[in-house]
């Protein structure tokens, strides 16, 4: 087994969403929920599971941020901006019903939204809007690369993302090839 050498493969860096793409992707909503899950995923970077099981009393809108509870039921805080607390807000008070899950369907008996619901609204969002492969871990993807990009140190985006190890946030970030021409001009050049 020592001499059996590990296959390479080649590293792709996967694609995040552009600033016009989120922006379609808000314009296009026709309803107050699906735009107050673009903009938690866009703002939080938090898993699709974490966003399912938070419930409204979860949030605080004074300090604009919740807990969700991550991957081996570790509870941590997730920060989100002003535009997501007003659509939040705005979404909140659109509701007619009792359940105690931020995000309900759409149609009674209003259920707690699953997983699966969250990826199909996404996927039919960006297909109808010609955006490549919309799904909610892209939002993820996007919040760690852009926190990177603006200077955020890595252990930081670690702590915001929820990873034990640095290794697997390392793998989110995919550095702009723009911030490294620049830094090179600034550090090296």
């Amino acid at each position: 087994m020592k001499r059996i050498h590990k296959i390479k493969t080649d590293k792709v860096i996967k694609e995040t969403l552009s600033d016009e793409a989120l922006e379609c992707l808000r314009d296009s909503c026709d309803n107050l929920r699906d735009l107050a899950i673009i903009d938690l995923l866009a703002s939080t970077g938090m898993r699709v599971g974490e966003l399912v099981n938070i419930n409204i009393e979860d949030i605080d809108f004074e300090n604009r941020e919740c807990v969700v509870f991550g991957k081996g039921n570790k509870e941590r805080p997730v920060y989100f901006d002003a535009r997501t607390k007003i659509h939040l807000k705005n979404y909140l008070k659109s509701r007619t019903d009792d359940n105690p899950a931020l995000f309900v369907s759409l149609d009674k008996p209003f259920n707690r939204l699953q997983i699966s619901g969250v990826e199909i609204r996404l996927r039919n969002l960006g297909r109808r809007l010609g955006i490549h492969r919309v799904h909610p871990h892209k939002f993820r993807r996007t919040v760690a690369t852009r926190a990177i990009d603006k200077g955020m140190p890595i252990e930081q985006v670690q702590s915001l993302l929820g990873h034990s190890q640095i290794d697997t946030t390392m793998h989110y970030a995919m550095v702009n090839q723009n911030n490294v021409k620049e830094s090179h001009r600034k550090f090296v050049a």
